[in-house]
């Protein structure tokens, strides 16, 4: 018990750069002592295992080591919640997400108890509670003197949800969390700084990041050779077009005027065309779905604003075979990409794509108008829409 004690001690304290007098202070003993637990020349008292495990936000087990069975908990819980969000799918809007969330938020919260200091189920905590803070009480907004799109603080100030969740996103930054969950906290934060009001928290976070030109998609492809630098010059043009992508709907949908413009639509055309070209051989793979996100924005538009149905039905029709090309790669295993300058990219395997969820289709129809639909029913190809 020495050696392994004397050692974990140690090495939480580094991991949460704390001093050996602070952690004595906290414990009521002496600097003296806690250098002697950890040089192995004693241990402390059994009645202050509790208060060390506390100190470092993590169970008694853990402390001493005892991992194995925590590691299968954890993935259990993570399989879990994973399950549960996947099952949403990529179309949720106020009062279109799953009780099962908030079941999956009570599995968290007390997972997050249990291993305090766990980025993993911080991270799906926070996502969980981002998710279902958004289906009970949505984001208002309002249209300044400029036609710009703001947040209504006032209202999102008080989801309580969204509250828990960036305290929830806080805790992964300070959790030692891998790279991509470090992205990840940051990337959803932000935004929810954002909405609710907590604006220079917001940029302070974002000013903190590297630039656009100092990231592995920019570096990778100057850092290798051969088949691996095509792989990675692939990888960097497709992260490029798809934050072209969401850069573009994002200044779109903050200027009111331009949300019903025909500007709009040209702008989404031509997104269209990058992606189609880039693609030439329509071997889109994981990109399906984002073609047929952007035609079926151009179907709403054209059925909505313009009141041209013929160019709905078109630009829904490619939207639904996109779709349903993403569906069958999802079955699919080894699926390879094909055009001249991704070819290179990683193979898809079974498994590897998110699935659509299960009321996909339900969420997708219900902004177009009534008699635009009762078009698409007359046609059995869409009848998967509307089941």
């Amino acid at each position: 018990m020495q050696l392994t004690l004397g050692q974990k001690i140690r090495e939480l304290r580094k991991r949460d750069g704390r001093t050996q007098e602070a952690l004595a202070e906290a414990l009521g003993v002496t600097s003296q002592a806690i250098s002697r637990w950890e040089a192995n020349g004693g241990y402390p008292d059994m009645e202050m295992i509790p208060a060390i495990a506390n100190y470092f936000h993590i169970s008694i087990d853990e402390l001493f080591g005892y991992s194995s069975d925590r590691e299968e908990k954890i993935k259990s819980i993570l399989e879990e919640a994973d399950r549960i969000l996947k099952n949403q799918g990529f179309t949720f809007y106020q009062g279109s997400v799953s009780d099962d969330i908030e079941k999956s938020i009570d599995m968290l919260r007390n997972a997050a108890e249990e291993f305090p200091n766990e980025p993993k189920i911080l991270l799906k905590l926070a996502e969980s509670l981002h998710m279902w803070g958004y289906n009970q009480h949505g984001a208002k907004g309002y249209c300044d003197d400029h036609g710009i799109l703001n947040n209504d603080i006032e209202y999102n100030s008080k989801n309580n949800y969204w509250k828990e969740s960036i305290i929830a996103y806080e805790k992964v930054l300070k959790a030692n969390p891998s790279p991509e969950e470090r992205e990840i906290a940051i990337c959803y934060m932000t935004p929810l700084y954002c909405k609710m009001g907590r604006f220079e928290d917001a940029k302070a976070l974002a000013k903190a990041q590297n630039s656009i030109l100092v990231c592995k998609e920019m570096l990778l492809p100057e850092a290798t050779a051969g088949e691996e630098m095509a792989r990675y010059q692939g990888e960097r043009i497709m992260a490029l077009i798809q934050n072209l992508r969401l850069s573009v709907y994002s200044a779109i949908v903050s200027k009111v005027e331009l949300h019903t413009s025909e500007y709009k639509s040209k702008i989404e055309t031509a997104l269209i065309n990058l992606y189609e070209t880039i693609f030439e051989d329509g071997r889109c793979g994981h990109y399906h779905r984002d073609l047929g996100h952007m035609y079926m924005k151009l179907a709403d538009y054209k059925s909505q604003i313009a009141n041209d149905f013929q160019k709905a039905l078109e630009y829904f029709d490619k939207g639904f075979d996109h779709y349903n090309e993403y569906e069958r790669i999802l079955r699919e295993d080894d699926y390879a990409y094909t055009a001249p300058l991704v070819s290179n990219l990683p193979t898809i395997k079974k498994g590897d794509l998110l699935i659509l969820g299960e009321d996909f289709w339900k969420k997708e129809m219900k902004f177009f108008p009534e008699d635009f639909k009762n078009d698409l029913r007359k046609n059995k190809k869409y009848a998967i829409c509307f089941e």
